[in-house]
């Protein structure tokens, strides 16, 4: 095993020590530092990471830029060890991401969706599509920390989720309102009905007794779509079901600019609550919508009206 080799396995092992996944850059600096070794006498060139980052990818820029990017962080941490190492700039395969603007529904929206589900054609995977897009158009939680609930981090005693199994590794809590408690509790009691004796630990089941597959579930989406009208609606974009995420950041936030409240010193329960590890990163969800840009504008006045006085 070469230096670099080394260095790779020590960087991923620390990195992911701290929470991150990681599996992509498992996969591609092995093959760059290959190439480095091979061609470079060990030593990484802005060249080498240019023409590695770019090769085969010539008509996708945006594949090149991550690619160069992750090159990037390696080469950041490996001068510490070789200090010949060039640390390639982000300039030399740019790529600048056009953020998607996301859909976000309307009350009238989620209630089609739930209608469009209550409709499918098996009755318990009717009731468990019912429960998982209404948890989360509730919650904001990701797609992937619902489908990976295990009963046992589902207290429905207290009213309190325990996501596991977030980005960077982090663990929370969710609590619930009342009436979503209410409705885990239904679903819970026909699922165990159904599965006495269950084969999966899984909060959320698919109609064989296991834990529901996210592509299943977007295919699933997809008909809903169609089926509540909604696949229609692409001003400003087709919805997802990420977008349900978006629209109870939005929604939160303006809930707050109603009742009056410091929405700024809010913020960090959003992230919390939310699974942020900034609070910039929540500003990223809050697209601005007429009404939620009127409100910040009203109180940016009255701010400034008594900065006069």
């Amino acid at each position: 095993m070469s230096h670099l080799q080394k260095a790779v396995t020590d960087y991923l092992e620390l990195r992911r020590a701290l929470g991150f996944k990681l599996e992509r850059e498992g996969t591609l600096l092995p093959e760059f530092v290959a190439l480095v070794d091979a061609e470079g006498n060990g030593l990484i060139s802005n060249d080498l990471a240019v023409r590695w980052a770019t090769q085969g990818f010539q008509a996708s820029q945006r594949w090149g830029s991550q690619r160069l990017g992750i090159v990037r962080l390696f080469a950041k941490y490996y001068r510490s060890i070789d200090p010949l190492t060039q640390v390639p700039s982000p300039d030399l395969v740019p790529y600048k991401q056009q953020r998607q603007t996301p859909y976000i529904y309307s009350d009238e929206d989620v209630g089609a969706l739930l209608a469009a589900a209550e409709s499918i054609r098996s009755p318990f995977l009717a009731q468990m599509h019912v429960t998982l897009l209404g948890l989360l158009s509730v919650t904001g939680m990701r797609v992937g920390e619902a489908l990976a609930l295990d009963r046992d981090d589902v207290n429905l005693g207290t009213g309190v989720l325990v996501v596991r199994k977030a980005k960077f590794g982090k663990s929370r809590l969710v609590p619930l309102h009342p009436t979503t408690t209410s409705a885990l509790c239904r679903y819970n009691d026909e699922r165990d009905r159904r599965w006495p004796t269950p084969r999966s630990p899984s909060f959320f089941f698919s109609t064989r007794g296991r834990r529901p597959i996210y592509q299943n579930v977007h295919q699933v989406f997809l008909g809903l779509l169609d089926r509540s009208g909604l696949a229609e609606r692409t001003t400003p974009r087709r919805p997802r079901i990420h977008d349900l995420r978006h629209t109870f950041a939005v929604k939160t936030v303006l809930d707050w600019y109603r009742s009056g409240v410091d929405v700024e010193a809010r913020m960090p329960r959003l992230s919390t609550y939310l699974g942020h590890t900034n609070p910039s990163h929540t500003y990223w969800y809050l697209t601005a919508t007429p009404e939620l840009l009127a409100r910040a504008a009203q109180r940016l006045e009255r701010r400034w009206s008594q900065e006069r006085l």
